[in-house]
């Protein structure tokens, strides 16, 4: 005989009491009429927001030991301070960049689905990611600024993936948001598939401090929040515009990195 009450809903006039209760409730009632689905491959999870045991064996988290400027794993230990042979010979315009995962497949998937699949229901969870991995430049952040879009292609994709995980990220590190502290200029072609010198001529002279920041970057520490570090070019062009309007300094935060030897 089929088993009915496997297939009801949750009894949400059972004794309870408190908001803690009805939460709890709402909770149970949406994984019932939406179960929670892995973040990557949409099969089964134990709980929203979350990814399936396979997906989670595969995910790259990044974790210390790294290089104290751009956040390149070591494979050895390393001492605090080190850095990768990459910063010695040509150190970046920021103080440091941290991710929080390696830039592969399965994040590549998420982070396209966040960008161009409407899966908006994924931030909070990237968001949480952020806040991990880059928790002591949280600390030390006077506000935290998204990689802006140019408006034309903000208007078509209807929101700006940088400034969805700046703003939930600021909510919950109780910190400052800059939603429009920086401007793009001008609208260029997709860094994608550019070579590292052609990323770096694209993006020359893009970007600009929205003038009504001016007086509020002076002598503050800015975190900037993007989805990917490839060669650091955009997050590069950004800083150098918020040191020269008097950033105190700048660190990256993004999702994910690439990660390889030497940075091109």
């Amino acid at each position: 005989m089929l088993d009915v009450m496997a297939h009801q809903p949750p009894d949400m006039h059972a004794p309870s009491s408190g908001p803690a209760a009805l939460r709890r409730g709402a909770e149970r009632l949406l994984d019932w009429v939406l179960p929670p689905q892995c973040l990557a491959c949409g099969a089964a999870s134990g709980r929203h927001g979350a990814l399936c045991g396979d997906c989670w064996e595969q995910a790259d988290f990044l974790t210390a030991p790294w290089c104290y400027c751009c956040g390149l794993p070591f494979e050895l230990q390393m001492l605090e301070g080190a850095l990768c042979g990459a910063c010695l010979r040509d150190p970046p315009v920021f103080t440091r960049a941290r991710a929080a995962m390696a830039y592969d497949e399965l994040s590549r998937r998420m982070i396209l689905g966040l960008k161009y699949g409407d899966r908006a229901d994924m931030a909070p969870a990237f968001a949480t990611w952020l806040g991990r991995a880059g928790s002591a430049l949280i600390d030390e952040a006077d506000w935290i600024a998204p990689v802006p879009l140019h408006w034309t292609r903000l208007f078509s994709r209807r929101f700006n993936q940088a400034a969805m995980l700046a703003r939930l990220l600021a909510r919950d590190a109780a910190k400052p948001f800059a939603p429009d502290m920086l401007q793009r200029r001008k609208r260029t072609p997709t860094q994608a598939g550019l070579s590292p010198s052609k990323r770096r001529r694209n993006v020359q002279g893009v970007f600009a401090v929205n003038h009504r920041w001016q007086t509020r970057i002076e002598g503050r520490r800015v975190l900037l929040i993007d989805d990917v570090l490839t060669t650091g070019a955009t997050v590069t062009a950004c800083t150098k515009v918020l040191l020269r309007a008097g950033a105190s300094g700048v660190d990256v935060l993004t999702l994910a990195r690439v990660v390889r030897s030497n940075r091109d």
